[in-house]
């Protein structure tokens, strides 16, 4: 029986209490982390070919279904705004496509090749990087993917939770973040999808790290968004070139991002 799928180790969730559920929730979340941090070389070593490529001009596609392919989505969504990045640079696809991300599409995720179809509808090089994301690692979506991208000689990898999958068998770089049964029997929503949130954020956040996107700790290429964003660009700038609150916020807005402001300021300082 696959690791995903067996029987959690309480019973008779029903009969417990409020803080009882909640407690023993949060003790199984903390195994999550330690089994995490068991496959950082694992990590590592897929981070270490995707970085040379993306700085040729290649591009990183997350593939998944159901709540594998949302956790992908959120994370490719999620870099333009944090990194600067065009929308293009991280891709999130879910079978049964965007309708998907909000409700269920019956057996969008059997389809073997629906998913070569989705990453073809974007172009595809073999500088480009698809990473298979399913807790189960039997999803025909996600093991056709990874298995066609990998035939075209793209780089290919998967973030897993059962040990000796099919779908980590397909792919140059697995990642198997074993945690356990979950709390509610095969609701991989939970510790699964815990693990494969931190996976990704490790990933794409150490990806655009070596890319250059970041300076010191600063996100100094975010995009200006909203008012909480302009005025912690605004502060980034203060700290970065002792420039009044005033002075720096005018400087973010004429140059439009907290790198090309303190470039500016330091090119053109009296």
């Amino acid at each position: 029986m696959k690791v995903t799928e067996s029987s959690s180790h309480y019973e008779n969730l029903e009969k417990m209490g409020v803080a009882e559920l909640l407690l023993n929730i949060n003790a199984e979340d903390h195994k999550v982390a330690p089994a995490v941090k068991e496959k950082i070389p694992a990590i590592a070593a897929l981070v270490d070919q995707i970085v040379p490529r993306m700085a040729e001009g290649g591009r990183l596609f997350y593939i998944g279904a159901g709540t594998s392919g949302r956790l992908g989505i959120l994370d490719a969504s999620e870099c333009p705004p944090t990194y600067g990045v065009p929308h293009d640079w991280v891709i999130g696809l879910i079978a049964g496509g965007d309708a998907a991300i909000r409700k269920a599409v019956e057996n969008a995720e059997d389809d073997p090749e629906m998913a070569w179809k989705d990453i073809q509808s974007y172009g595809f090089s073999e500088l480009d990087t698809v990473i298979g994301i399913a807790a189960s690692g039997s999803t025909p979506y996600v093991i056709g993917g990874v298995k066609m991208a990998r035939e075209k000689g793209l780089l290919t990898g998967c973030i897993t939770c059962n040990p000796e999958s099919p779908l980590a068998k397909a792919v140059e770089y697995p990642i198997e973040v074993v945690v356990g049964p979950e709390f509610v029997t095969g609701s991989t929503r939970m510790k699964s999808g815990t693990a494969q949130k931190l996976v990704l954020n490790m990933i794409s956040t150490t990806v655009m790290i070596k890319l250059g996107r970041v300076k010191g700790n600063k996100m100094v290429d975010m995009q200006l968004s909203n008012a909480k964003l302009v005025d912690r660009g605004t502060k980034m700038i203060m700290e970065a070139t002792g420039l009044d609150y005033q002075t720096s916020n005018e400087l973010l807005l004429t140059q439009g991002s907290v790198r090309q402001a303190t470039e500016y300021y330091y090119k053109n300082k009296p």
